[in-house]
């Protein structure tokens, strides 16, 4: 039996064309060295990355490997990225829509913007892993039909587990689409198989919460959610709430894992 870690960090990023005044990327970018240093990460995943906080992320962190961004992307594009150290091998990625048509840009009729959806398959040495990067448009039904296409996804890759989902789902695990991820099967239903068994908050209840638009005082609840399954056990874990001179690096809390991978 092997032991080995695996640490992962999420944080919604908040889009660089607001107009936040003294929050703009254009201050807080100035912030990230020293969080992304102080939090040191096998994969970094990035929700509501213009393509310019893009370039200052791969920036920041050098010679790791990315996934997700679109190019040529539309104006105002975001994407969810997910950075990789360069130990880890991506062997299959995938970015797909939230919607009817995943395959071609589009969205749901109910939300209010086109949401999107990374997936890539990495290896490094014997281990495997499968790592989610995804941001939720606000509807509820939007919500719960974004989650089974996810795990329908899921359940047709190559490597099923261990599997790690993080994102901004912009609702708590109260709501309708959690039960999706969090009982056996893609809808909520008994599985049929292995490859369909439930995901795991790193996090138990009462979760925290993770917006504070700035402030540093959480306004919402837990939207921010980071869920595992397999092999892999959380044995440390955070919301990062580190300010820089009374400023926060978003609108989000980060949040921080540190997995004991055990086989």
């Amino acid at each position: 039996m092997s032991v080995y870690d695996l640490a992962l960090f999420s944080l919604n990023i908040r889009f660089g064309l607001a107009d936040d005044g003294p929050d703009s990327w254009r201050h807080r970018r100035h912030f990230f060295p020293v969080l992304l240093k102080r939090y040191p990460a096998d994969f970094y995943a990035f929700q509501e990355v213009n393509d310019f906080q893009a370039e200052d992320l791969q920036a920041m962190l050098a010679g790791y490997r990315c996934i997700g961004q679109r190019k040529p992307a539309p104006a105002c594009w975001q994407s969810n990225l997910i950075f990789y150290h360069p130990r880890w091998r991506c062997t299959e990625k995938y970015h797909f829509y939230l919607s009817p048509t995943p395959d071609i840009p589009s969205r749901f009729e109910e939300s209010k913007w086109p949401r999107q959806c990374t997936i890539g398959i990495f290896n490094h040495d014997s281990l495997w892993v499968v790592c989610v990067n995804t941001h939720f448009d606000f509807a509820e039904t939007v919500q719960e039909k974004s989650a089974r296409l996810i795990r329908t996804r899921l359940s047709t890759l190559s490597v099923t587990e261990p599997a790690i989902i993080m994102g901004d789902f912009n609702t708590s695990p109260d709501g309708h689409c959690y039960p999706i991820f969090t009982r056996s099967g893609p809808a909520g239903k008994a599985a049929a198989s292995k490859d369909e068994s439930p995901f795991k908050n790193i996090f138990q209840p009462p979760f925290p919460a993770t917006h504070h638009g700035f402030t540093g005082k959480a306004d919402e609840g837990p939207i921010d959610w980071i869920l595992y399954r397999g092999p892999i056990v959380p044995v440390e874990r955070q919301v990062v709430r580190d300010a820089f001179d009374g400023h926060y690096p978003s609108d989000h809390f980060p949040l921080w894992v540190r997995f004991r991978w055990i086989h």
